[in-house]
């Protein structure tokens, strides 16, 4: 792919704004100010790579220039031709990154992300297979090395499934990868309490939303009502004894929060803030991502929560997704091989970002 000059301008202006920041960082009204400089240091660690890029190609240009310019000289043409071919190699090569940097979206290297699973429609079947994507996550985190996941809320349904469970997810690529998760997850099988063995049709719900620190979202302390109130629930002498549920409500958006899986009511306290936090990041990014979605067609990786993304069918072993249309074995699924689907919904999302370029 030979990039345009607007590709090329895109480089540029981002080379400038590194450099710009990477001045503000030493000025002493950004030292006076120490709250600052953690904005500004993810935001040129953004931008490093593209500027690192532009020198690379500047060089390899200017390499080009004194190779062809030993073209005229006959003893040494043929030297010339070998390095321009090799530079023609590297150009392609670094053509990719560049592109492969350019498509790059903010926020695609998070390493944590909140992750919650809802039962939905059909009752009780669906609450136990919200707990079967809850394993098949599970199966999935161990086969990614680092790893790890934090259980922060359960509410079980009478039958051993889950109405809902709220998780916190850590490692590299998690948010790149589990992103594609959100949306309406079906599933088609003959539930065990179903004596005439006819098959139905459940949904369980995921959101994936990234998980936010406290300098890219100021929150203020005024917009928070937190409740507490004593944890329900079945077993143990804790149960109902201590106020450790903690209920926090954004009173701007309405949007609430509680956490009761902890003893401890400032560990519940802490999660509710993380679940919190990522929940308004989410609100305000949708707000952004629905300003653009006229510019975009695929919306393989935006989070719509309301899209169904993908349908377990038990009969028939197999598992579809809806957004590139292509089956998978369901035992493969079940046991947590989800590697093969998320290859392919990078791969159409890649595809995306270069023709929005």
């Amino acid at each position: 792919m030979v990039l345009s000059g607007a590709l090329l301008d895109k480089l540029r202006e981002a080379k400038a704004r590194y450099d710009e920041l990477t001045e503000r960082l030493s000025s002493a009204e950004v030292a006076a100010d120490g709250k600052r400089v953690p904005a500004i240091l993810r935001e040129r660690g953004g931008l490093e790579k593209k500027a690192l890029l532009l020198g690379r190609m500047q060089e390899l240009e200017r390499r080009q220039a004194d190779a062809q310019a030993l073209l005229a000289d006959a003893e040494m043409a043929p030297l010339a031709r070998e390095e321009l071919a090799a530079i023609e190699g590297e150009r392609r090569h670094i053509d990719e990154e560049i592109i492969d940097v350019l498509i790059a979206q903010e926020g695609d290297d998070r390493r944590k992300v909140i992750m919650e699973i809802r039962a939905g429609t059909g009752g009780d079947e669906a609450s136990l297979f919200a707990a079967d994507l809850f394993r098949i996550y599970e199966h999935y985190f161990a086969t990614q090395p680092g790893w790890r996941y934090e259980v922060f809320d359960v509410a079980r349904s009478d039958v051993g499934g889950f109405k809902e469970v709220v998780l916190a997810v850590e490692g590299d690529d998690v948010w790149r990868k589990l992103r594609f998760e959100s949306g309406g997850h079906r599933v088609q099988r003959v539930p065990a309490t179903e004596a005439q063995g006819r098959i139905h049709t459940s949904a369980a719900t995921v959101a994936v939303l990234p998980e936010v620190e406290d300098v890219e979202l100021d929150i203020n302390p005024a917009d928070l009502r937190i409740d507490t109130m004593r944890a329900g629930g079945a077993g143990g002498q804790h149960v109902n004894k201590t106020e450790s549920a903690v209920r926090i409500t954004h009173l701007p958006t309405g949007t609430m929060v509680v956490c009761m899986d902890e003893k401890s009511q400032h560990k519940n306290r802490a999660r509710a803030m993380r679940v919190l936090r990522s929940r308004l990041f989410e609100a305000e990014q949708q707000k952004r991502d629905a300003e653009r979605a006229a510019l975009r067609k695929s919306q393989v990786g935006t989070g719509d929560r309301n899209a169904r993304v993908r349908t377990y069918n038990w009969p028939q072993n197999r598992v579809t997704d809806h957004r590139v249309n292509e089956n998978y074995s369901l035992e493969q699924i079940l046991a947590g091989k989800l590697s093969p689907m998320f290859e392919a919904l990078e791969a159409m999302e890649r595809e995306a970002r270069i023709r929005d370029l």
